[in-house]
């Protein structure tokens, strides 16, 4: 990738976007703009051929508009992972939140892993994106968050089910599950449709013994 310098970090040590937020209407709708033209681009071409020039000249903003707000391309993945990963929390939240018995968590479980996993099909953006996490520090530590966030649903749901279990325990199997699970669609969508959907398939099985069984 193209790139001006790594992700600024918080004073708690983690990972800030590499961005500046839009603050008006005007601009919101500028950037927007922006990340709807990269998405194109990045579906058509992928994340590595794609240009700031083009970006802007699709998005129909100068290019020192597009920098004031992305100074480089790593920042505008960076944007399109932050909501990927924020319209996946709201998902999964919505999903768990009412869960209040096992067969209600093999059920709100198992559609999850197959929303997911058809949306990794579908968004050729998604993929890309996440295909890279492994070479870009930032984004490991995005997708961390990310499942952290994710078993920590996941989490409120096994204390409800498990009252007496250890929490700690509960919590361990809970971020390890949502990392293997990221794993699982990884491998899923490298290789042909018939063998990703068996993977998918048997990491539903594996990770439901865990949870409702377990």
């Amino acid at each position: 990738m193209e790139g001006r310098g790594a992700a600024p970090h918080q004073q708690d040590g983690s990972v800030a976007s590499p961005r500046r937020s839009p603050s008006q209407q005007r601009s919101r709708e500028r950037v927007e703009r922006m990340l709807a033209a990269a998405s194109a681009l990045i579906a058509e071409q992928g994340s590595d051929a794609m240009r700031m020039g083009e970006v802007a000249e699709r998005a129909g903003v100068s290019i020192g508009s597009l920098y004031q707000f992305f100074p480089d391309k790593r920042a505008i993945v960076w944007a399109l992972a932050e909501r990927y990963t924020a319209e996946s929390q709201a998902c999964i939240a919505a999903a768990l939140k009412d869960v209040g018995d096992a067969e209600g968590l093999r059920r709100a479980f198992s559609e999850l892993v197959d929303v997911y996993y058809r949306l990794f099909l579908a968004e050729p953006v998604m993929r890309d994106i996440w295909s890279g996490t492994q070479a870009d520090k930032a984004l490991r530590a995005l997708e961390l968050a990310d499942s952290r966030a994710n078993a920590e649903f996941l989490t409120a749901v096994l204390k409800r089910l498990r009252p007496n279990a250890d929490p700690v325990a509960l919590e361990t199997t809970a971020l390890l599950i949502w990392q293997m699970g990221e794993a699982a669609m990884r491998l899923a969508i490298s290789v042909d449709r018939k063998e990703g959907d068996r993977l998918v398939a048997a990491y539903k099985r594996m990770a439901l013994r865990e949870l409702v069984d377990g």
